[in-house]
């Protein structure tokens, strides 16, 4: 006679009971106006779990998951329970809004299991994403190349394991870390999401999911970043920390509506690997001269210009590391605070501490030098003169595509011409340009193309007629490129520039009349870092018109 067993029937039982419940609160959600949330595959927030007790939370069918930026995310099984309407009202008296979820019992067990947790270590900042440090760390052991990180996520994918979303994420972070992306991009197709890692500043594509993972790995993303799982038509912004132990990853997240779904980027920082010093800046000899003299003068605005991802941020951190001695105070001004300086006092703006604000409240705390994260505006800008004719060295960054086009946008965002030179000391345009790889560049011929280039931008002929190349390797990820370096053009606003700012003030004036400081411009740096086989000729000109009007 066979033998019946109970417990595999009962656990059958119990699992289409469970599978019949999730569809149900899935279908009613909508009807009720609420989103469905499956909590067994959201890793939850104990610090949100905690703002009510787990006997508050069982009585009302409830369970907290999430929070930041003042919300905190709820789930609960039945809106109209007697209990949640108080418990609600706490929440507000505590200063919270609450966004509301429908969810199941089951789900709402895997987020009370939590309470049992105590302090869980591996918490980040945010709390909403378990994230094994130990697992990235010994994963980022196993990864050369991006073409490792392909790998892994698609064995993870065949394997469809209920750790599937969560080792995704792990590997795609200890693959950015392990080859210094600066960004992870995510981005959805009909189908399928592209997942693309920000190299040495070029974008490279290292692999594909499917919809499912995309879905789940964006919800995950979005929870640990502090965002509205329930808002899929704006964009947000948020951050998070991942602590390395060792160091701590400090990563911001814009997520953007798009046609197949949101698409999220993760800039990546990570202090450790930041390099602040003066002298790896790579200026050339006549500039780092020019600079010298301009970092040691006691006030006036030294003003950095470029495109977004062109190295200002890190050029004005070296300025401010440069003059930093414990006798001057240092405050700055920055959204956000990318990178902390010891000994300098770093502030951050908000929707409601906005820069020209906060440059009035430094103003009064009696500062030496004054770090202005951008000039964005007239009024900003007007303190930021107001600051350098005070007393005060001002530094700030302009979006410019070069250092003479930062006058006529100062003159656009209501700076008087005639208070320029009064005001500002210098003003410097750069970009960032990828380093070869040490490990497989070799030698080659030029040709008679190059020498041409080379000698129309630097004005003269140049007798070097061998050039660098680098065909890739294991080192540089067989990009060929390992590292960036910056070139640079600068201004100093001396008598004769101030002169022409009020005469005529076109940037082909400007530029005549500055040709008497001799400091290269950038294509001219560029070319310098070429011929000495610190990058190659495509390269710069990736970055950098090397055949247009503006390439001499």
């Amino acid at each position: 006679m066979p033998q019946f067993d109970d417990a595999r029937a009962n656990a059958k039982i119990n699992e289409l009971r469970h599978r019949e419940e999730e569809a149900l609160v899935s279908a009613l959600a909508p009807k009720y106006g609420f989103t469905y949330i499956d909590l067994s595959d959201v890793a939850i927030d104990t610090d949100a779990l905690r703002l009510l007790s787990e006997v508050e939370s069982r009585r009302a069918e409830l369970a907290l998951f999430a929070q930041g930026n003042g919300t905190v995310n709820a789930a609960i099984r039945n809106p109209n329970h007697p209990e949640v309407a108080p418990l609600l009202k706490k929440l507000e008296s505590l200063g919270h809004k609450t966004i509301l979820f429908m969810a199941s019992m089951k789900s709402l067990e895997h987020a009370w299991g939590r309470y049992k947790d105590g302090n869980d270590s591996r918490a980040e900042v945010r709390g909403v994403l378990d994230v094994r440090v130990d697992v990235i760390k010994d994963t980022m052991k196993e990864i050369t190349t991006y073409l490792d990180v392909s790998t892994k996520v698609a064995l993870i994918q065949q394997a469809n394991g209920p750790e599937r979303v969560s080792e995704t994420i792990e590997v795609l972070f200890a693959g950015a870390l392990k080859l210094g992306a600066s960004d992870i991009h995510i981005e959805p197709a009909q189908n399928s999401a592209r997942i693309r890692y920000r190299l040495d500043g070029v974008l490279s594509d290292v692999t594909d999911v499917d919809r499912y993972m995309y879905d789940h790995i964006i919800s995950r993303l979005k929870l640990l970043s502090g965002l509205k799982l329930n808002v899929h038509k704006e964009a947000q912004d948020g951050r998070f920390t991942l602590d390395m132990k060792t160091n701590q990853i400090e990563v911001r997240s814009s997520v953007i509506p798009g046609g197949y779904g949101e698409s999220i980027v993760m800039r990546l920082l990570d202090p450790s690997a930041a390099n602040f010093k003066f002298e790896l800046l790579g200026l050339n000899t006549r500039l780092h001269e020019v600079m010298v003299e301009e970092l040691k003068r006691p006030n006036g605005a030294i003003i950095t210009t470029g495109p977004t991802g062109s190295g200002k941020t890190t050029a004005l951190y070296a300025f401010l590391q440069q003059v930093h001695t414990p006798q001057i105070k240092i405050i700055t001004l920055e959204d956000p605070i990318e990178y902390k300086l010891p000994g300098i006092v770093q502030t951050q703006v908000s929707k409601d501490y906005t820069f020209a604000e906060g440059l009035r409240s430094v103003l009064r705390q009696d500062p030496d030098v004054i770090m202005v994260g951008e000039i964005r505006d007239r009024e900003v800008a007007e303190t930021t003169v107001h600051a350098a004719l005070t007393g005060h060295l001002v530094f700030s960054t302009l979006h410019t595509n070069s250092a003479v086009g930062g006058f006529a946008r100062l003159v656009n965002l209501g700076v008087d011409p005639r208070m320029i030179g009064s005001a500002f000391n210098m003003l410097l345009g750069q970009r960032l340009v990828r380093k070869l790889c040490e490990s497989c560049k070799k030698e080659r011929d030029t040709t008679a193309e190059e020498q041409n280039i080379i000698g129309r931008i630097m004005d003269q002929p140049v007798a070097i007629h061998t050039l660098f190349e680098a065909p890739g390797c294991d080192a540089c990820s067989f990009t060929g490129f390992k590292g960036r370096i910056g070139v640079f053009e600068a201004i100093r606003v001396d008598n004769a520039v101030e002169a022409m700012l009020i005469e005529d003030p076109r940037e082909t004036s400007i530029l005549n009349v500055a040709k008497a400081q001799k400091i290269p411009t950038m294509q001219q740096d560029g070319i310098m870092k070429v011929l000495a086989g610190i990058t190659s000729l495509p390269e710069l000109s990736r970055v950098l018109d090397l055949y247009g009007m503006n390439a001499s």
